[in-house]
């Protein structure tokens, strides 16, 4: 019999697994592909790769025009696969004994207490507000009594759309001890536009994560990246492997943040489409709509785990959390095309009218 790593066999998955939707709304994606200017010079750019070399200077251009927008250094930049390996990386790094514990808060990202497991580290929940607003008091009380080396919060949070203003984020850098690193997960970051990049010079221990996944709409390139003290960077490195970023992945990122300004029309129609779905799905009887500064909208109700099975017959896929703390009978849609979104509309209206 094959012997496994202990405790193996009882990580959670995360499921991955789709259907051909009709609609598509519910993974926070981009539904529009690459804007045609991009498209066009990063078809130049592909012809020219060569696919026979290892990954070389491709890395470091990324960095360097990445740290030249933040006003950083290339040192102060590390990539990943995703800002989802970045934090994998992190809660690796600072993590390894049970003795090593990561504070972060629920209900958020869930593969937060996926990583803590897989680092073999003490994963320990701070439960938001009802609303989803957080305390920062009690955080910060929480990460000083037990000592943490990591506290992570997403911001604006997903899956519950809230957004925690700058006094609280650097309240919270401010007052929790100095052995314990803070992590700014800012996967939506573009849709907010308060970023804590502005205090990485002022507090050593902060690092803030970044993804081309989701204003960018690059999900399939995987990338993204972290920007920190050289220090931090330089030892969340070594838990790299050579050559972990591909060439292709590499260069269309460099395009794509060559050419960010193609993407502020769409990340503006995004959230006009948010604030228009959310004025209207306000108005539905029984339907609560907690505020979003993302690309998507948390909604609760009743019966959402039959209305989501009813979206299912429609060929919409939503993102439904049925009795999971925090989330019970709520639902997370992504916002599309104004078109999808009058679909998607039409039929919880439907539902909830009880016109079925």
């Amino acid at each position: 019999m094959l012997k496994y790593r202990t405790g193996l066999k009882d990580m959670p998955s995360y499921d991955v697994v789709e259907r051909d939707w009709q609609i598509k709304v519910n993974a926070n994606e981009c539904n529009m592909n690459l804007p045609p200017m991009v498209e066009d010079r990063l078809m130049g750019r592909l012809s020219r790769v060569a696919f026979n070399r290892y990954p070389n200077e491709e890395y470091d251009y990324l960095c360097e025009q990445i740290a030249d927008n933040h006003r950083l250094q290339k040192e102060n930049v590390l990539l990943g696969n995703g800002s989802s390996e970045i934090i994998e990386k992190l809660f690796y790094c600072f993590g390894g004994t049970k003795a090593k514990k990561i504070v972060y808060l629920v209900p958020s990202f869930s593969m937060y207490s996926i990583y803590a497991k897989a680092a073999q580290a003490q994963g320990i929940e701070f439960p938001l507000n009802k609303d989803y607003s957080l305390n920062k008091e009690k955080f910060v009380a929480m990460v000083n009594e037990e000592k943490a080396g990591l506290a992570v919060i997403c911001n604006p949070n997903n899956p519950t759309g809230t957004a925690y203003d700058l006094d609280t984020i650097e309240y919270i850098a401010a007052n929790i001890h100095s052995n314990c690193a803070l992590l700014i997960d800012e996967a939506y970051i573009e849709f907010y536009g308060r970023s804590a990049v502005g205090l990485l010079a002022k507090y050593p221990n902060l690092i803030v994560a970044r993804t081309f996944s989701k204003a960018y709409g690059l999900a399939s390139a995987r990338v993204g990246y972290m920007l920190a003290a050289k220090e931090i960077i330089t030892m969340i490195g070594k838990s790299y492997m050579p050559y972990h970023m591909n060439v292709l992945s590499l260069v269309t990122a460099d395009i794509v943040y060559q050419m960010r300004h193609e993407y502020v029309p769409r990340i503006q129609m995004m959230i006009a489409e948010r604030k228009r779905m959310t004025t209207l799905l306000d108005k539905l009887p029984g339907v609560t709509v907690y505020p979003s500064e993302t690309n998507f909208i948390l909604i609760k109700y009743a019966k959402a785990v039959k209305l989501n099975k009813y979206l299912e017959e429609q060929g919409i896929g939503v993102r439904s959390f049925g009795d999971k703390p925090g989330l019970k009978n709520c639902l997370r849609i992504s916002m599309g095309l104004r078109e999808e979104n009058d679909t998607w509309y039409e039929a919880v209206k439907t539902f909830v009218e009880g016109r079925i």
